[in-house]
């Protein structure tokens, strides 16, 4: 199954949240996206469903093996084109806010492209 925009966005989102507080929990997350507890609720269900995510008894997320690679493969993307996009000038504020548009519909073969250039001329 393909995982849409939104589920990569909660993904990244539970590992950012997890590297800052160490535990996450739904609460965490409507917090750091502004979403409300049902909106929150919903998503967990089909991110728990098709293998994403764990959530403990008492309410603590994990991201499972195939929800970590997609969580780092988003964050890692949200960060590189953010820091081209700022090195080309763009303020720091919009280049995170269109970095995180653009990281979605990238392929692979384009980000690795900018990837490897930015990285050489840095």
């Amino acid at each position: 199954m393909k995982i849409h925009e939104a589920g990569e966005n909660y993904l990244e989102t539970i590992l950012i949240e997890r590297e800052k507080l160490g535990d996450v929990r739904a609460v965490d997350i409507c917090g750091a996206l502004g979403y409300s507890k049902p909106t929150i609720s919903v998503a967990m269900k089909g991110l728990r469903e098709n293998g994403y995510i764990t959530v403990s008894p008492e309410g603590y997320i994990d991201l499972t093996e195939k929800g970590r690679e997609i969580a780092e493969r988003i964050y890692e993307r949200h960060q590189v084109i953010a820091k081209i996009l700022i090195s080309l000038g763009v303020d720091e504020k919009t280049a995170f806010a269109d970095s995180c548009k653009i990281e979605h519909d990238i392929s692979d073969e384009s980000f690795s492209a900018m990837k490897e250039h930015f990285n050489k001329i840095k």
